[in-house]
């Protein structure tokens, strides 16, 4: 796979986590996909995202640096959301707050099959 078709896979990945499209998230993600070195399946992985958006109605992905090197994708995501709850273990309850979630990704037969991830919590804390 080159960098492009990589870049081009991850995009659609994006826009089907955006628009919530979860029949077709099989497409992007393999069977035995792992978060942050937990193995969830892709089943259990639909499940993390599907409560995301639970406790975050507004949650939209907006990719600010993506950087391909095949088999691997790196990409810093930027968000602008109103978590309803406690979010991250902190008081946000409807306030708007601004953040970045650091993923890196490793691909297998054109799917992620590995995912590591940081989200920048005291950015968070900040505005609270």
């Amino acid at each position: 796979m080159t960098k492009t078709e990589l870049e081009a896979i991850y995009r659609d990945y994006i826009a089907c986590l955006n628009e919530q499209d979860w029949e077709v998230l099989r497409r992007f993600v393999h069977d035995d996909v792992r978060h942050n070195d937990r193995p969830l399946g892709v089943e259990g992985y639909r499940a993390m995202l599907e409560k995301d958006y639970e406790q975050i109605p507004d949650l939209h992905f907006n990719v600010e640096i993506l950087i391909a090197d095949p088999p691997r994708l790196a990409c810093r995501l930027r968000f602008d959301v109103t978590p309803e709850a406690d979010f991250l273990g902190l008081p946000v309850h409807g306030r708007r707050v601004s953040f970045c979630e650091h993923v890196f990704y490793e691909f297998q037969d054109g799917r992620i099959r590995k995912v590591w991830s940081v989200i920048d919590k005291a950015a968070i804390e900040v505005q609270l």
